[in-house]
Formats: C-alpha cells, structure tokens, sequence
C-alpha cells in the first residue's frame, strides 16, 4: 500500500533539455508567422515599427536618466569618502599610536620591574631550598 501512495504521490517531472527545446521551436513558429503576417500587410508593419521606434526612444531616455543617477551617487560617494572616511583612518591611526606609546610606558615602568622582582624572588626562594636542604636534620 505504500508502495502505491508513494508512486501516485510523485509527479513525471520532463527534463530541462525538453523545455528549452520547446521553447525553442515555439519562438521559431512565432517568428515564421510574424513575417509571414507582416510581409502581407505593410501598414500594420510601419505602425509597428513606428511604435518600436517610440519605445526605443522612451526607453533610451529612461537608461539616461538612470545613468545620471548612478553617476550623481557615485560622486557623493566619493565626496563622502574623502570628507568622512580619512578622518575616521586618522583618528584611528592616532590611537593606534597611543596605544602603542601606553604599551611601551607599561612594559618598560611596570612589566619589567615586576620579572625583576620575581625573578629575585626566585633565586631567593631557591636560595633558601638549597639552604634547608643543607642544615642537619634532626630527628
């Protein structure tokens, strides 16, 4: 049974080949019989044609209203680069600087003091060790 559900379930699905094929020799037959109409009737043609040239020109001063705004925002963009961005990289440069001077002033007045202090600590320590392992124990 379900073996049966599932085979009703799927659908026959055609390959993608087969659709562009078919697409392909739809066009084709549209196109034969879109000269086959026009050669028949010029007036229809130059009407179309006619209007094709409308659209064409319509369409042109589309893309050119298009093209001015994309180059205006392409300039403010600049604009906002050079007046808004090199500040910020400066600023950023200048604290990149300061923290790099803090960490030269830590290392050399607390970091460094401090290992030598540790470092004394140790040999003391050691020191001592040695010391205690030497003396007599008793018992």
């Amino acid at each position: 049974m379900n073996e049966r559900n599932s085979s009703q379930g799927k659908k026959r699905r055609i390959p993608l080949n087969t659709w562009i094929i078919l697409a392909v020799v739809v066009a084709l037959i549209l196109l034969v019989l879109g000269v086959i109409f026009l050669l028949g009737h010029p007036e229809t043609t130059a009407t179309i044609r006619d209007l094709f040239i409308i659209v064409l020109a319509v369409e042109s001063l589309i893309i050119l209203t298009l093209l001015a705004i994309l180059v205006y925002q392409l300039w403010t963009l600049t604009r906002m680069l050079r007046e808004e961005v090199r500040p910020i990289l400066r600023t950023t440069n200048e604290t990149l600087n300061t923290v790099k001077g803090t960490t030269e002033f830590v290392s050399r007045q607390v970091t460094s003091p401090a290992i030598t202090a540790a470092s004394y600590a140790a040999g003391a320590r050691r020191a001592l060790q040695v010391l205690i392992r030497l003396a007599p124990r008793r018992k």
